[in-house]
């Protein structure tokens, strides 16, 4: 059996793994587009798109990731997060086609400890977490019994910039670095993600995967002074020379939710193994991060969650 699936976003960290992965499995004609292939805040163009193409599942990796740069830009970041799956879900439902969306942890507040289950009541504190709720709320709307929003957190793969490869980059540069301490989540390696994506869409072709909520990220939870340290740890790097900071200590315009740890509940209804630890899943990606990283070209500085005793953020 032929399954046709399109990849929005597919020159993205996680759309090129999604497409990667579907390159692999028998029987799938993968149709992957890049932003200027398709803007997905363009109804028509979603239409056409699906028209030329025909999905039987379409993958939407197409986002405003940008979180603090959302403050500023509210409304733009509403059009690629909020508008833009509303318009596929509505040509996924006028063309039979399902459709997996991504969204984030960042759909919920983060200020009580534990993981958050599928079905707890968000309420984001940031730009950007409205607008990934407001697209996970269209999904669900326009896709009742076909569609499905699987929220992930803290990715990082060799396809594009991410914090692991910004910890690669900086051992190399500095003698220190500071990283937040008091922010809690699940470090989640895109080519796991893509893995369980497939099988979530061949769950939804068969009709063994209810639709509705998912979180995809992987098992275990750390912070990202510790994701940090344990990257020092693989480059054979004294940890020590990570030192931990607060929130506080920098300031970013979009507030982080201090616990983003999700539950993973969902998959057992729908007979899918959840993602496995972080830190097996780090030590296999590392090689390739490594590599990757050594490739690019020098960056503008560090990321959102750390600094150096050089550089401020």
């Amino acid at each position: 059996m032929v399954v046709r699936w399109l990849v929005t976003g597919a020159g993205g960290l996680l759309g090129r793994d999604v497409c990667a992965r579907l390159a692999r499995l028998d029987g799938a004609e993968v149709t992957g587009l890049l932003r200027r292939d398709l803007d997905i805040t363009q109804a028509r163009a979603i239409r056409a798109a699906l028209h030329a193409h025909r999905p039987d599942v379409v993958v939407n990796c197409a986002a405003w990731t940008a979180t603090d740069d959302a403050e500023t830009h509210e409304d733009a970041a509403a059009r690629v997060n909020a508008d833009g799956p509303r318009h596929l879900a509505a040509a996924c439902a006028e063309s039979g086609a399902r459709l997996l969306h991504l969204s984030s942890n960042y759909v919920f507040s983060g200020d009580r400890e534990g993981p958050r289950a599928e079905d707890d009541r968000p309420g984001p504190r940031n730009a950007y977490g409205r607008s990934k709720l407001a697209g996970e709320q269209a999904v669900l709307a326009g896709l009742p019994h076909t569609g499905y929003v699987v929220r992930t957190a803290w990715l990082f793969g060799a396809g594009g910039r991410n914090f692991v490869s910004t910890m690669i980059r900086l051992e190399r540069e500095r003698d220190h670095v500071q990283v937040v301490n008091d922010q809690r989540g699940q470090p989640t390696w895109t080519a796991d993600l893509a893995d369980l994506l497939v099988r979530l869409g061949l769950g939804a072709l068969r009709c063994t995967a209810p639709a509705g909520v998912y979180h995809g990220t992987s098992r275990g939870a750390t912070t990202w002074h510790g994701l940090a340290q344990e990257t020092f740890r693989l480059l054979d790097a004294d940890p020590g020379r990570v030192e931990s900071i607060t929130s506080r200590a920098l300031v970013r315009p979009a507030a982080r939710p201090a616990h983003g740890v999700l539950s993973h509940a969902a998959w057992r209804a729908a007979g899918i193994e959840p993602i496995r630890h972080w830190r097996a899943a780090l030590s296999e990606a590392f090689p390739a991060l490594l590599a990757a990283e050594r490739q690019r070209p020098p960056a503008a500085g560090p990321s959102a969650h750390c600094r150096s005793d050089r550089v401020s953020d």
